[in-house]
Parts: structure tokens; C-alpha cells; sequence
């Protein structure tokens, strides 16, 4: 038989679309042709192929070799071709009898001795084999991912081991999952000093997944809120955990727990395609990394407004698209902002330590665009400490704050209420699901609107007033909005009230 056909896959985002590998040796000058559109990684295969064969005990053929990988539309890149190519070659040159060769797909680069080793974005991979019902033969690095999928997979250590598994002469082990680490979280809100008005507010914002601005001088424990925020999410679903393993999987990372909401806290030197996602062969970004977890932009001005505005799109589709000449790509990007700054340049906003003019601190909130922050729906003031609450803490006569675990309690109580009545949490409500499940009574719809024409805000602050509303009632258990509820939504808008303030200096 001169001629054999197996399956892999390419990567185009976190999708695998289905490559056909087909080798036929023919006759005249002994040569190796790769075609298919392969990239520089892919064509290096021929070099690993040929190694990896001989130092495998195999004779590599001396007739004219011509691989196809097809479609031959798509791009190929990277090692993962090698081991198909490999067997293709070996069946075609009948040095391996393998029937059932169609039952699997074959993923794995070739050292030169013939090891397997691992190959990026299996993942996603394993699910599109899966609905296809076949197999995969993978190296044993792989395998941790191939169990998370669910997909029969079979794991090899070296070539030899493969070709005499596809003969029946030896049996291969399944992918086990590796046991995940316990990771200790010391992290604690009761580790925060005061503050009881930002926990009230990160509270909120964890019921009902809305994003949050906080403002405050230096030091006042900003990051630390943020940091500790983690704690108050629920662990992810066994689906939302394999969506965000997808895409870590196409990065070539690995999470010490998938089930845990992924946090990611960019540098503010961060470009647009760090954060969003892009280069040449389309990578996911910081925001698809962050896809159902925290994205946490801190000294939120110093990013530059173009990579900022960026955002905008995502924050509202919870997707971005990559388009290119060639191809488009689309990644998921459903993820909850926090962001942190300081009021002006020198860190204060009054009192004696502001070294800022008006004008100074304007400029430097303009830095961030209107329609970026209308996409916070709270926004707050974190102050520095009153004088004392140091020294008392020292000795041990600050009162206990409530625990992370405390508050999760109230936070997954809330939650589970928004399931049950719209299906998904509150920032998520469409504009009709917002008039259905957010009612108000006339003197409390005339009551916001009065307020938001009186701040200067915009339709998408009343429909953001309405769904933390919203979140407020479902932590009090109320069914009903009230006005206490509109009123306390009202009063977590501290960057507007800064920058009208600001101006009328």
C-alpha cells in the first residue's frame, strides 16, 4: 500500500478543525514533499520525521514522499503533525499493518529519538474528536487534559510503543487525570482594615457580576480588595471550566485548578493585542484569559487610552473577533473588570497632602474616555483610615471583620436566586428582561430618572442603576425594588460625582 490516510486537527482560535494527513510514496528520485499550507514549524517535521523513524528501529523509505495536510486552505503550525506523519509514512511503506487506523487521531511532536512530546491546545482537540467518536493516541504530558474532556485517549511514551499498539501487540494505558493540588487560598476579607463600605460594594458586585472602579489615594488598601474579591466567587461549572481550560490549553498553560475563576492582573504597559488578543497567528488575550473570572487593571490612567477604549466592545458582547487577511477568529471574553486608581496625580484629591491643580487632576481623569467608565456600573471612594484604627488593630481592639467565607454564604444565597428567576445574574439582564424583572413604581421611575438627569448620566447608567438595584433587593431578599434600593445603587457612583465636582472648581 502506497498510500495512507490519518486524522489530526489544526488550531484556528480555540476552535480544531479536522486535517486530513495523507502520505504517498511513488516512484523517482527519493525526496519528501510537505504541502498543505504548513507553516516554518510544520515543514521542519520532515528533519524530526526522518530521525525519529530510524532511531526508532524503522527503515526510512527511499522513494519519492509527498504529504498533504488537508484542507489545504488552512494554516498549520506548530508540532503537532509530527507522529501522524510518522505512521502515515510507516503504513504506507507497509513496516506497520494498522486496519482500525480510523478510530484515532494522532497528536504529538517527534524528538529526534522517537519520544512524543506534548503539543499545545489539545483541548479543544479532544472535544471535536470526541463528537466525531474517536480516539486519540497523545504523550503522556498531554494526558491530564485529554481526561478533562472526557474522550477515550490512549497515552505512548515513544513511536515504538505506538506502532505496536496500532498492531495489536501491546497495549497502551488510558489518560488518567493527575490529581489536582489543594491550592491554599490565605487570602481573607478580614484581613482588611475598615473599608466596610468597598466590601458592602465587592459584595454586590459578586452577586450580580458587576464591574467596579475603585478610586482612593495610595495605600489604602485598593489591591488588597481585589485581590481578596477572588474569594467571594463560587467555583465554576464543570462546563465553564473546560471553556476557560479551552483556551489556557491554546496558550500552553496549565492552572494548578480549572474549577477555580481564573484572576489575571495585566502591567499597565500591556498593549491592545496583550490585552485583547491578536499578532500575526491570532492568540487569546488578557481578557479571554480572564473569561468567566476577574481581569484587574490597576493604576487604571497609566494604561494608554486607545488600549483602554479596547475594552468597550468585549465588555458589552462578551467575545472578541481577530480579523486578518487570511482568517477571522473569534475568542470568548465574558469577564468581570475591576479597576483601581488614584484620584490625581500626586494621590489626593483634598486636604493637605493635594499638590494637584484642577486642571492637573482633570487631565489626568481624562485620560479615561466617557464611554469606558459608563462601563462600570460601581464606582467608589476608598478613603484613607481614621487616625487610630492603626494603633488598635496592633492591640488587638479593632473589631473582627466578617470572613471571606461569611460573605460567600449571602453571595451564593443571592445568586441562586437569580437563577431560578431569570436564568442568568443580574449584569447579564437584557433591556426587555430588565423592565420585566427590575419593575418600579411610578414615583420611583420619575425619582431615578430626576437623579441620572440631575448627574449627567447616560441610558446605560439607568439600566446599570436598575440591575445593582437589582443585586441590593436580592441580598436583602427583597422581591421588590424599593426606594432604599435605588438610593444605595445611586450613591455607588463616586467617579461621576469626582469629575462634576472637579470641573467646578
Amino acid at each position: 500500500m502506497a498510500l495512507a490516510s490519518l486524522y489530526c486537527r489544526a488550531l484556528l482560535g480555540v476552535d480544531a478543525p479536522e486535517v486530513l494527513v495523507e502520505v504517498h510514496l511513488g516512484t523517482g528520485l527519493p525526496g519528501f514533499s510537505l504541502v498543505g499550507l504548513p507553516e516554518t514549524s510544520v515543514k521542519e517535521a520532515k528533519e524530526r520525521v526522518r530521525s525519529a523513524i530510524l532511531n526508532s528501529g524503522f527503515k526510512f523509505p527511499s522513494k519519492r514522499i509527498t504529504v498533504n495536510l488537508a484542507p489545504a486552505n488552512l494554516p498549520k503550525e506548530g508540532g503537532r503533525f509530527d507522529l501522524a506523519i510518522a505512521i502515515g509514512i510507516l503504513i504506507a511503506s507497509e513496516q506497520v499493518q494498522a486496519a482500525q487506523i480510523e478510530q484515532f487521531e494522532c497528536f504529538a511532536e517527534l524528538a529526534l529519538s522517537g519520544e512524543l512530546r506534548a503539543v499545545d491546545g489539545l483541548i479543544p482537540c479532544a472535544l471535536a474528536a470526541k463528537e466525531k467518536s474517536r480516539a486519540l493516541i497523545i504523550c503522556c504530558e498531554n494526558q491530564h487534559e485529554s481526561a478533562l474532556t472526557g474522550v477515550q485517549a490512549f497515552v505512548a511514551s515513544n513511536l515504538t510503543d505506538v506502532c505496536a499498539f496500532l498492531q495489536g501487540h501491546k497495549l497502551l494505558a488510558q489518560a488518567q487525570s493527575c490529581p489536582m493540588p489543594k491550592v491554599q487560598n490565605p487570602a481573607d476579607m478580614s484581613d482588611v482594615l475598615g473599608q466596610e463600605q468597598a466590601k458592602r460594594v465587592l459584595e454586590i458586585a459578586a452577586v450580580g457580576g458587576h464591574n467596579i472602579l475603585l478610586v482612593g489615594p495610595p495605600g489604602t488598601g485598593k489591591s488588597m480588595l481585589a485581590e481578596r474579591f477572588m474569594t467571594l466567587l463560587p467555583k465554576l461549572s464543570e462546563r465553564h471550566a473546560l471553556q476557560t481550560a479551552a483556551i489556557y490549553s491554546v496558550c500552553g498553560k496549565r492552572r494548578d485548578d480549572w474549577y477555580r475563576p481564573p484572576y489575571r492582573s495585566p502591567h499597565h504597559s500591556a498593549s491592545s493585542v496583550a490585552l485583547v488578543g491578536g499578532g500575526g497567528k491570532p492568540k487569546p488575550g488578557e481578557i479571554s484569559l480572564s473569561h468567566r473570572g476577574v481581569l484587574f487593571l490597576d493604576e487604571l490612567p497609566e494604561f494608554p487610552r486607545s488600549v483602554l477604549d479596547s475594552l468597550r466592545q468585549p465588555l458589552e458582547t462578551n467575545e472578541v473577533t481577530i480579523s486578518r487577511a487570511a482568517n477571522q477568529v473569534t475568542f470568548p471574553a465574558d469577564f468581570q473588570l475591576i479597576g483601581a486608581m488614584n484620584p490625581s496625580p500626586c494621590g489626593h484629591i483634598s486636604g493637605e497632602l493635594r499638590r494637584s491643580t484642577p486642571d492637573q487632576i482633570l487631565r489626568y481623569l481624562g485620560r479615561l474616555s466617557g464611554p469606558f467608565l459608563d462601563r462600570f456600573s460601581l464606582s467608589i471612594m476608598v478613603p484613607l483610615l481614621p487616625k487610630g484604627t492603626l494603633a488598635a488593630a496592633q492591640a488587638g481592639r479593632q473589631p473582627q471583620s466578617e470572613s471571606s467565607e461569611q460573605i460567600k454564604i449571602r453571595v451564593l444565597q443571592a445568586r441562586d436566586k437569580q437563577i431560578l428567576r431569570q436564568g442568568k445574574l443580574n449584569h447579564a439582564l437584557t433591556t426587555r428582561e430588565i423592565t420585566e424583572f427590575c419593575k418600579l413604581s411610578i414615583d420611583d421611575a420619575e425619582f431615578l430618572e430626576h437623579a441620572i438627569n440631575q448627574m449627567g448620566l447616560s441610558i446605560r447608567a439607568w439600566h446599570s442603576l436598575l440591575k445593582v438595584a437589582r443585586s441590593i433587593a436580592d441580598l436583602a431578599g427583597s422581591e421588590d425594588l424599593k426606594r432604599q434600593h435605588l438610593l444605595e445603587s445611586l450613591s455607588y457612583r463616586a467617579m461621576d460625582r469626582l469629575l462634576k465636582s472637579i470641573s467646578y472648581e
